[in-house]
């Protein structure tokens, strides 16, 4: 028997280790349109009674991803956080425990809710179960071209930024970040200040807001700070940080800015800055009291509140509000988690079965074919129905009218409730 070539049902096979014979290797040619691909299937993680979704973004504390809650079927968004990364950052850990301690005793319509908390101690992870938010202010602005909103669309968040900033401070706390970044809107459109990592806590009884460290974002810090003193009024740095996102979301552009944060601190101090025209004499008034150099006279919350540009609405005109931009692809931003859904409940499809020429299948045939199929047999029937999504209360409905046949032919579902 020759060894370089060995014969299989009179089909020669080249021995590539020893290819000196006269045998020659055919590539066959595979029309594309034979070709089936099927996308691997979504495998569902659970946590605690929270089912995963896709990734939603990532920050420097972590990931945060969309969740289902199997108990309320309400859309929310957890917080990963490892404490292997957290102890890498500087007053990492300090921090989270403070933003959550922050959270609990917190509620209001536009401050950011904490839902739950939850710890695996063997991984190392902790989980900061939040409300769902859509999108960020500031990806809104930066998905257009002039950066900035039309006066309508400002005027409405700022005035809800100041209601939840009004709320922060009656409780004692000092936000010391406010920026658009943190802030955050829900489906209905509802502003939430969130991310209180570097927020203070004022003592019971302290006689004033005096606090001495601050860890904000270097744009948005008042001159106090920036020239380094060694003690200012917290509510006012809130107030001009404030006064620098009015300015940003108007203007498309900053009051101060620098090559760097040397030249950022240095411009800030001197506390020199212009405000276009186009912003009218209303708000211009508004954000040099709020942009106001010394901290004794800049604006307090009730002179914002009294303000002519606050309590006036502005008219609304024919520019276009800017929309929540899509996200891979999805303008609507429909839940991730429902691939995952249908990993946990949805049967493996048969392939020996037609489903369209059995579109009158009762319930009790479907039952029975379910409890004999292994594959179906292995989740109960109980869990095999439509799932609407109610988009007003960001909480998925079981819907109990689905027939056993539209069941086994489209499983899960998303219907918008606009």
């Amino acid at each position: 028997m020759d060894n370089s070539v060995l014969e299989t049902d009179g089909v020669s096979q080249i021995d590539w280790i020893n290819d000196d014979g006269d045998d020659i290797a055919f590539i066959q040619r595979i029309d594309s349109a034979e070709v089936v691909f099927e996308p691997r299937r979504r495998r569902a993680k659970l946590v605690g009674r929270y089912l995963m979704g896709d990734l939603l973004g990532e920050g420097s504390y972590g990931k945060v991803k969309e969740v289902l809650d199997c108990e309320t079927l309400c859309r929310r968004a957890v917080k990963i956080l490892k404490r292997k990364k957290l102890r890498k950052i500087p007053n990492g850990e300090a921090n989270v425990k403070k933003e959550i301690q922050l959270l609990k005793r917190l509620r209001h319509r536009n401050v950011i809710k904490l839902v739950d908390v939850l710890y695996n101690d063997e991984k190392q992870k902790m989980y900061m179960v939040m409300e769902y938010c859509v999108c960020g202010i500031q990806e809104m602005l930066d998905s257009v071209l002039d950066k900035k909103f039309p006066m309508y669309q400002a005027h409405g968040y700022f005035w809800q930024l100041v209601d939840g900033l009004e709320y922060l401070h009656s409780q004692g706390i000092v936000h010391k970040d406010i920026k658009p970044g943190n802030l955050l809107l829900t489906t209905d459109g509802t502003l939430k200040i969130s991310d209180l990592g570097v927020a203070e806590a004022l003592q019971p009884f302290s006689r004033d807001d005096t606090c001495r460290t601050s860890q904000g974002s270097p744009a948005f810090q008042p001159p106090e700070i920036a020239n380094g003193l060694d003690s200012f009024s917290g509510f006012k740095v809130d107030i001009w940080s404030s006064g620098v996102t009015l300015y940003n979301i108007t203007t498309g552009t900053y009051p101060f800015e620098g090559d760097n944060i040397y030249k950022l601190f240095e411009n800030i101090g001197r506390g020199e800055y212009t405000i276009p025209e186009s912003c009218g004499p209303l708000l211009t008034d508004l954000l040099k009291g709020m942009l106001e150099y010394q901290p004794a006279r800049r604006f307090t919350i009730q002179q914002i509140r009294q303000h002519h540009w606050f309590c006036r609405k502005p008219s609304r005109v024919d520019e276009a509000a800017v929309p929540i931009p899509a996200a891979s692809g999805d303008c609507w931003r429909s839940m991730t988690v429902l691939p995952y859904l249908e990993d946990l409940h949805a049967p493996q499809p048969d392939p020996e079965y037609d489903y369209d020429t059995r579109p009158d299948l009762d319930a009790a045939s479907y039952n029975e074919q379910a409890t004999a199929h292994p594959a179906v047999g292995a989740r109960p029937s109980s869990c095999i129905k439509l799932i609407v999504y109610d988009i007003d209360h960001q909480q998925m409905l079981l819907h109990p009218l689905a027939t056993a046949a539209a069941r086994k032919r489209t499983m899960f579902c998303q219907a918008w409730c606009v």
